[in-house]
């Protein structure tokens, strides 16, 4: 079984992706989802939890074999960039969505030398902003990002551009088109459901999906 499909099945027995399309989920932007993902069960299921750690330090080792220091995204991002740096033996830390305002008032927690080689831990990609304001703060420190791995990706083209003006890559696990089809083929969505689901990524503020 391919690492995405596997990965995959694992988000969906634990429900960490959990689609409903006849009763749409409401975003915090008010968009209308067939899908709710919540990476963060992924750390309460040891077996699941071990697929996603072990995959993510596979993905850092085949794509960004010199990095020097892994970074998480706060908060969802910091778990799994502590255990996936612990299997590579390498040192991490992690990105504030904010300066603290008390103290050295850091927003990079961790360690990190100018030039440094980065990878930016993500639990989730959807219209790319939150990440990508990360890899931007760890340039402004003098790092150099060589890129991003995350466990799932929407592949939303919003997302796949804001990625590719920064200049930046993204590896993940699995992402929306299969999950998605092992969905309809575990039955956990109807198999005429997948079109729906694939028009929803292309389009998240086009409703002619929910029908």
């Amino acid at each position: 079984m391919e690492l995405n499909e596997k990965i995959a099945k694992d988000l969906l027995k634990i429900k960490a992706v959990f689609f409903r399309p006849e009763e749409p989920f409401i975003w915090a932007s008010g968009i209308k989802s067939p899908v709710y993902t919540d990476n963060r069960l992924t750390l309460s299921d040891h077996e699941v939890r071990c697929d996603v750690e072990n995959g993510l330090a596979e993905l850092i080792k085949e794509n960004y074999p010199e990095v020097e220091v892994l970074m998480g995204t706060s908060t969802a991002g910091i778990a799994h960039a502590a255990i996936t740096a612990h299997i590579l033996e390498l040192p991490m830390g992690y990105v504030r969505s904010g300066a603290k305002d008390h103290g050295r008032k850091n927003q990079i927690e961790g360690k990190l030398l100018p030039g440094q080689k980065v990878v930016v831990v993500e639990d989730l990609i959807s219209t790319g902003g939150s990440v990508i304001e990360v890899v931007d703060i760890l340039r402004e420190a003098g790092a150099e990002v060589l890129g991003i791995v995350s466990i799932f990706t929407y592949g939303m083209k919003k997302g796949l551009l804001r990625l590719e003006e920064a200049k930046v890559k993204n590896f993940s696990l699995t992402n929306f088109d299969v999950i998605t089809k092992v969905a309809a083929e575990e039955n956990y969505i109807k198999s005429e459901d997948v079109e729906r689901l694939i028009k929803f990524r292309d389009n998240p503020s086009d409703e002619s999906w929910i029908g």
